[in-house]
């Protein structure tokens, strides 16, 4: 790997990465951000618990609150048309209580909203991990390897490349839903996290593994592999020892924008009810949640939908500051 060299010492690729990331102001705001995402859903139980004093995953039917002043009940009698039904009380800007108001079964809507964002951070960031980890191991032997191994390889990647992401990701969440997930030792639930995790994790290896692969059949004929090769290394070493290291900064520039892609995923797979299974909740199922309330308390739906956002806005940006930092002509331009 480049080793940059300033004065008398010399400085290692990744501390000149993190200089040049660390120097992009829209980057570390945008990781700052993020940072203060993970923490208040994380913060979720805390909110709900010593906060708002309320369960965000019991129906709320007879409950009430008060507002102003005066004891109203949660789901109050609807006004509109012929005034049936109930219409759930909307946003009190009080942390306390009903911050963003209540869904249609009474349930406080902001807790469920830190509640379905730990789900979705914690399925979107372990599924993109999977894809980058499992994508730069099949890119790193089958470009290295050749042959026979790179045909059976890229024709699996092609296999799933050729799928639509959304219809791929429907079908296998729906043959799965029935019965789990059954590996012989391996057994996952229906309604388990790991199942969704998994399939958003697995469908996206080739939106890696491609690119990693066209950068190891380039590095494959580069003058320092062929001079390992001559001292006689294995093929087990040189792909760890010259090849990883080569490619890890392309993988680490993946993990941030697959990121966000995942959780965009996972977010339409529960709203169509083929994601995260009740009783738990991610910013999807609360969108979901939102969709019969949407001209009457609008802000149900449009919460976890502005967080979803938000949150995959910022990752961009962090990504796109992270692929600064470890571009090569980037750390020319800027003279370090």
């Amino acid at each position: 790997m480049m080793v940059v060299t300033q004065g008398t010492g010399s400085v290692g690729p990744w501390r000149v990465a993190l200089r040049q990331l660390t120097g992009n102001r829209a980057a570390v705001g945008a990781g700052a951000l993020f940072v203060l995402i993970v923490a208040a859903c994380l913060a979720a139980p805390l909110y709900a618990h010593d906060i708002a004093h309320t369960d965000a995953f019991t129906s709320q039917v007879s409950a009430t609150t008060v507002v102003d002043g005066h004891t109203v009940p949660v789901l109050q009698q609807s006004t509109a048309g012929l005034g049936l039904g109930v219409t759930p009380i909307g946003p009190t800007w009080d942390p306390t209580h009903y911050f963003l108001g209540a869904d249609g079964q009474g349930r406080d809507v902001m807790a469920r909203l830190l509640y379905g964002g730990r789900n979705t951070l914690l399925i979107g960031l372990a599924s993109a991990t999977l894809a980058c980890v499992l994508g730069a191991l099949l890119g790193i032997v089958a470009g290295y390897l050749g042959g026979i191994v790179d045909g059976v390889i890229a024709r699996i990647l092609d296999l799933i490349w050729a799928f639509p992401v959304y219809l791929l990701a429907i079908c296998l969440s729906v043959v799965l839903l029935t019965s789990g997930l059954d590996l012989g030792f391996v057994h996952v639930s229906a309604d388990s996290l790991l199942l969704p995790l998994i399939i958003i994790g697995l469908i996206y290896v080739p939106y890696v593994a491609r690119p990693i692969r066209a950068e190891v059949l380039a590095l494959r004929g580069k003058e320092f592999v062929q001079a390992a090769v001559g001292t006689g290394a294995s093929d087990l070493r040189l792909m760890r020892r010259e090849i990883l290291p080569n490619v890890a900064p392309t993988a680490v520039v993946f993990l941030p924008l697959m990121a966000s892609i995942t959780m965009l995923t996972e977010a339409a797979l529960s709203f169509l009810s083929v994601g995260v299974q009740p009783p738990d909740a991610s910013w999807g199922t609360i969108v979901q949640d939102g969709l019969g309330l949407l001209y009457t308390r609008p802000m149900v739906g449009l919460a976890p939908g502005f967080a979803l956002a938000l949150t995959a806005a910022v990752l961009n940006i962090f990504g796109d500051g992270v692929r600064d930092a470890l571009d090569p002509s980037a750390r020319i331009r800027s003279g370090l």
